[in-house]
């Protein structure tokens, strides 16, 4: 089944020539089902591009989906249009008063500030509290699952030596997780971030639970609540070229970045990658909205 979104947002078009099931607003008024509601919190700065991202794997279920971007009233985001966000965002004083079965909360490019200093957080606190009585089941992803973490659990989080940035292995633990089901034993996730999380405080909080870890990057899935809240610390909804437009933005920053790990074929730049994660993200995706939202959540709000 489709997901639902505005019939001119101008991702559309690249998600049905990408053979993806879009549905507009006339034809899914005809649909006698009633379809989740997802709000996303978009704090990326290439907004539409995390839009298609993220828009991608939101599709690839058998669930009628329709999707509410909304954005910082605090916070004036700088790398995309006016225009844009007039159309297709709202803000979470317009959204307040509703009700809605799944978000996502993005990773946002603020990492390496501590929690109380970027702009917006106590805006985004307030979507935290508000999703305890209002949202079904809350996705973070990277700066997103880490500030959630920080919020609602006190796991702190720390600076790693340097940036983390490529494709990595990770495994999974206790595969009757709803979360993991359908995964392999071990499975590709990009990750991109200068700070991790805490296991020892996770592990020290019996309401968290580890789901998938990497060796090499540290936790990847963590469940709190039987999936009220859910964390996922890397980028598996990324493009095949997304780390390649940060690693090169990075070298023009005059940053000098390590080439991210084993990513280039042959570990060189010049060379196109190769998307190896895609099903894992697919089923992520798949299995957050089947088993902690559509199965969990109430046909009506009362």
């Amino acid at each position: 089944m489709p997901i639902r979104i505005d019939n001119d947002l101008p991702v559309k078009k690249i998600l049905e020539e990408e053979n993806i099931f879009v549905m507009d607003a006339d034809r899914a008024m005809k649909q006698d089902i009633r379809p989740l509601e997802v709000v996303i919190l978009n704090l990326m700065p290439l907004k539409e591009d995390t839009e298609l991202q993220l828009l991608r794997s939101l599709a690839n279920t058998p669930l009628q989906v329709n999707i509410t971007f909304i954005r910082t009233g605090t916070y004036e985001p700088k790398n995309v249009a006016r225009k844009h966000l007039e159309r297709f965002y709202t803000t979470f004083q317009e959204i307040k008063n509703r009700r809605f079965d799944g978000m996502i909360i993005t990773g946002a490019p603020v990492e390496k500030m501590d929690f109380e200093e970027v702009e917006y957080w106590d805006e985004l606190t307030s979507i935290m509290d508000w999703s305890k009585n209002n949202v079904t089941s809350t996705l973070h992803i990277c700066w997103g699952a880490q500030a959630g973490l920080y919020y609602r659990y006190g796991v702190r989080k720390f600076d790693l030596q340097k940036k983390l940035s490529g494709i990595y292995k990770h495994y999974t633990f206790h595969k009757r997780t709803p979360l993991v089901r359908g995964f392999d034993d071990s499975f590709l996730v990009p990750q991109s971030r200068y700070t991790g999380v805490s296991k020892e405080d996770i592990v020290a909080d019996e309401r968290l639970e580890i789901v998938s870890e990497s060796e090499e990057t540290g936790p990847y899935l963590i469940i709190a609540e039987e999936g009220k809240n859910i964390f996922v610390t890397g980028h598996p909804e990324y493009d095949t070229l997304t780390l390649d437009q940060e690693y090169k933005r990075d070298l023009e920053r005059g940053i000098n970045p390590d080439i991210p790990c084993n990513y280039y074929p042959e570990n060189d730049p010049d060379r196109k990658p190769i998307k190896s994660w895609r099903c894992h993200a697919n089923t992520l995706y798949f299995n957050w909205l089947n088993y902690y939202v559509y199965q969990m959540t109430p046909y009506e709000w009362n």
